[in-house]
């Protein structure tokens, strides 16, 4: 069989009896990231460790991959080299190596089914005479282009807030998500002799979160089904199987799956609002609560805001249990370094936007104020990851806007990030703090640097766990030292399993959960279990401001 020791890779089947192989395991095997690499062909019961290499990159590349390729007239393999985060160069090859480079901007990513290219640039791109957008996708014959070829046919055209989210192929089909300000809109494209035929799917979902992909894994055996998620704040998901070729309307039918109602949405309201932030963009965010408040609601607020994550509204249980469904308002603001609005505004959100990206979220806290929501007192902020980040951030920079704050999992010390675990790979996002021109801009949020004594910083609850191999448990530790050595209300949280993912399991991961959200009610003075909620209608109801 094929038994691999635990470590960091990919695999991707050829044959029964091959593999091709991108592992970190071995000496040597790994980036200055932690990921793989070399690619590997690896034959059924071999030494994964003695098995050939037949692609490699350097120790201070991110990562390689390789994958097969079956939707072409013969077997065709990939190699992919990751130089940075959003940098990668790619090859057409067999199972002896690499052939030919793919001559396209490093940074733009690609699909590839048959004969056909799929493009979406990340910047602006000049070929074969015309100059194609960021966020645009164009599609050429990947015969022409391999001759020479840059006659591109445009599919997409991006707008100031209509964005691509995603496109991938589908029986010859490409399929694309995107979103015209937040509201989930799909299309397919057909090739034909002369041109491609667009088809608006419209009667997929479209109303709040709304997630479609292949039913088949692989490409090669794709027919035309498609699954579709769709959930909003109040809606549990449900699971769709959509046909592309027959193409019937979605009825109950169609649906092979509901989530249960894991909380009472009876009288919640979604509403959309949007912050004016420091530099006078505007900040859209989601509200979910009780229709008519007091002015003194207990908020929770949470955003990510980085690597082009966007960050839709989406039915969250344990939220819903244990702050909605008890009298309380939840608020997911989308700021900059997501990619709600695309590469726009991901990279006004990252490297020294970084900074502006946190003005985002604290204008969103302002807003509610101002408003007439709540009080700052009574705003729990809580955030994962570079959401972490964001929320150290809002204690050192704005603790006045917060009741009490819940950072997990977070960065702290941007000085040293690049040098635990995963660190180096996150440089195209941040910054890199050995470059003095960088770390200028990063010393401003490093939190673990910033905070300072005699602050009027908020209750903080500072949790990771102890086998997270991605963001270094030490960010939490050090910094929740520093804040208790300090004489701040600095707490700290730490279970023995699980990793970057808060659990291995859902039981471990609502332990986390609870627990962080407990302290966030308690911290900000809210008695929950005496809070009663205002009538409204079963169903809630969605709106615009």
């Amino acid at each position: 069989g094929f038994n691999l020791p635990e470590a960091k890779g990919y695999v991707s089947w050829l044959d029964p009896d091959t593999l091709l192989l991108s592992s970190a395991l071995g000496n040597g095997m790994a980036t200055r990231s932690g990921y793989a690499r070399t690619v590997r062909l690896w034959k059924r019961d071999a030494d994964p460790l003695t098995t050939p290499v037949i692609f490699e990159a350097g120790f201070e590349s991110l990562e390689v991959s390789g994958h097969s390729d079956r939707t072409g007239r013969s077997e065709r393999l990939w190699f992919i080299e990751k130089r940075a985060f959003y940098e990668k160069i790619s090859w057409i090859g067999d199972r002896s190596g690499p052939r030919t480079q793919i001559d396209l901007p490093r940074d733009a990513s690609w699909r590839v089914f048959g004969d056909w290219l799929a493009v979406r640039p990340r910047k602006p791109w000049t070929v074969g005479g015309t100059t194609h957008p960021a966020d645009a996708l164009i599609v050429i014959s990947l015969s022409s282009f391999l001759a020479g070829g840059r006659r591109f046919e445009t599919l997409f055209q991006p707008g100031e807030r209509r964005s691509l989210q995603s496109f991938f192929w589908n029986d010859e089909k490409l399929i694309i998500s995107y979103l015209v300000n937040l509201v989930p809109r799909f299309e397919m494209f057909t090739p034909g002799h002369q041109e491609w035929t667009r088809r608006v799917l419209d009667t997929l979902p479209a109303e709040g979160t709304v997630h479609v992909w292949s039913f088949d894994a692989a490409v090669h055996e794709t027919n035309g089904e498609v699954l579709v998620c769709a959930q909003d704040p109040i809606t549990p998901p449900q699971l769709l199987l959509f046909d592309l070729n027959a193409a019937p309307s979605l009825s109950a039918s169609a649906i092979l799956k509901r989530s249960p109602e894991n909380f009472d949405a009876s009288g919640l309201v979604v509403t959309r609002h949007e912050a004016v932030s420091i530099d006078h963009e505007l900040i859209p965010y989601t509200q979910v609560g009780p229709a008519n408040g007091n002015g003194d609601a207990p908020v929770h607020l949470s955003a990510y805001g980085g690597f082009g994550t966007s960050l839709l509204p989406y039915y969250n249980s344990p939220l819903g249990k244990l702050w909605l469904e008890r009298g309380g308002t939840c608020v997911v603001a989308n700021i900059r370094g997501g990619g709600e609005f695309g590469t726009r505004w991901h990279d006004a959100g990252r490297r020294q936007g970084k900074r502006l990206a946190h003005d985002d979220f604290a204008a969103v806290a302002a807003d509610l104020v101002r408003r007439g929501v709540t009080l700052p007192r009574r705003i729990a902020a809580e955030g994962r990851s570079n959401g972490g980040l964001l929320i150290a951030n809002m204690l050192t920079r704005y603790p006045e806007h917060f009741g009490a704050l819940f950072c997990a999992v977070p960065l702290v010390d941007m000085r040293r990030y690049t040098k635990l675990l995963a660190g180096a790979s996150w440089i195209d996002e941040y910054g890199d703090p050995d470059k003095a021109d960088d770390w200028a801009f990063l010393r401003e949020i490093s939190a673990y640097h910033t905070a300072t004594p005699g602050q009027p910083y908020p209750p903080i609850l500072l949790a990771t766990m102890k086998r997270d191999d991605r963001v270094h448990p030490g960010h939490a530790r050090k910094m929740a030292a520093k804040l208790q050595a300090l004489g701040y209300p600095a707490y700290f949280y730490e279970p023995g399993a699980g990793g970057h993912g808060c659990g291995k399991d859902n039981r471990e991961r609502a332990a986390f959960t609870s627990f962080g959200i407990n302290f966030l009610r308690s911290a900000i003075g809210w008695h929950a279990d005496s809070f009663h909620k205002r009538p409204g209608a079963r169903e809630g109801r969605t709106s615009d401001e």
